[in-house]
């Protein structure tokens, strides 16, 4: 599996030979792609030569080790950073999700529950918007449906990196896992008995596509686009220019919306990415269906569609039930601190990945 890398050094070699050319620089589309690629594939690279110097400076003390004491006695610290080196790579190896390098779209609807539902939909927005401030992230509440006690029915969040974000590091590397039925516990506003009641939101997370992307194209009579006045956030043209979007695709019904923005222009490019994100999901989750069965074999074993979460208010407790983490800090992960219940859930892909490779050389 190891020196697998080798095709991958190759083809990082190859890159910085395009990014060289000048008629990539003409081109700032290729120029893009290409050096997304290229920063992709730098870890493991670098990964691999760290490898094979390792087993360079091993294989040098071992011819040495008979004739100096001094080879010998490195000999056990040479063979620990061999076996580093090689869990490094052979883990940058493992098979990599396509849209890692995406930028996401993330729709929270309430559920079961009412106005508390609703309530806590509008935790968990602030909860996304947060934690994309926190990392560095643009995140914004491209169009919501408020509810009539606070909080949102339906909300749709853009979040997306500023510049070229380090592998693993872009948004839907990190919030893809985030998808799936929320439950909480806690006492409503509107219970005055102090009992707890459960209640869930849904959250749906999709790879946003580019601007240049053509994996979904429209035909000439596929969209409805009507507009109308914005009531909500969007500056000094608010309630005065019909600038929000209502794009429907014909073909299939899907309806977005999009008032965020100042422009009617902006807000149509914006519905434009969010309508073919859904799509593209959509397409996604058809195959899936299809291949159910083949589906069960691979190794993405955190399920996007269940319950996969608790949150606990009256033990501030947060649980995933997934990978069975488990904290007792509900709040600050409220406020956006959410690293830790990510992270654990790319350690149980990451873990049955590894897994499943042992299996299948086993």
């Amino acid at each position: 599996m190891l020196d697998s890398a080798a095709t991958i050094v190759a083809e990082y070699d190859d890159l910085e030979k395009q990014l060289a050319e000048p008629a990539t620089h003409a081109d700032p589309t290729l120029m893009r792609r290409l050096n997304k690629r290229y920063a992709a594939l730098a870890p493991t690279v670098a990964a691999y030569h760290a490898w094979k110097i390792a087993q360079d400076d091993l294989g040098a003390a071992e011819e040495l080790a008979d004739e100096d004491a001094a080879f010998a006695a490195e000999l056990p610290a040479l063979q620990t950073h061999l076996e580093a080196s090689a869990d490094k790579l052979r883990t940058l190896l493992l098979p990599r999700d396509e849209d890692d390098e995406r930028d996401v779209v993330l729709e929270v609807k309430a559920g079961e529950g009412g106005a508390e539902s609703a309530l806590f939909a509008g935790d968990l927005v602030r909860m996304y918007l947060r934690y994309a401030e926190r990392r560095g992230w643009k995140a914004e509440i491209a169009d919501a449906t408020d509810a009539d006690l606070g909080g949102y029915k339906d909300a749709r969040i853009t979040v997306r990196a500023k510049g070229l974000p380090e592998p693993g590091e872009a948004p839907w590397a990190r919030l893809k896992y985030e998808g799936g039925v929320h439950r909480v516990q806690r006492v409503p506003v509107t219970e005055s008995q102090g009992r707890i009641h459960t209640s869930a939101a849904g959250v749906l997370v999709m790879p946003d596509l580019d601007e240049d992307d053509d994996e979904i194209e429209f035909g000439p009579n596929d969209l409805k686009i009507d507009v109308y006045r914005s009531s909500g956030p969007g500056g000094q043209s608010v309630n005065t220019t019909d600038s929000a979007v209502r794009i429907t695709h014909l073909p299939t019904g899907v309806v977005v919306s999009c008032q965020n923005e100042k422009s009617q222009l902006q807000n149509k490019e914006s519905a434009l990415r969010v309508l073919k994100a859904r799509l593209r999901q959509m397409e996604i989750e058809r195959k899936e269906a299809e291949a159910s069965a083949a589906r069960k074999s691979q190794v993405r074993t955190v399920d996007r569609s269940e319950r996969i979460r608790t949150y606990n208010f009256p033990e501030n407790r947060i649980a995933d039930h997934r990978t069975g983490y488990k904290s007792y800090n509900l709040d600050a992960v409220l406020d956006g601190d959410l690293d830790a219940v990510v992270q654990s859930a790319l350690d149980a892909d990451e873990a049955a990945c590894l897994a499943a490779v042992g299996e299948s050389g086993a």
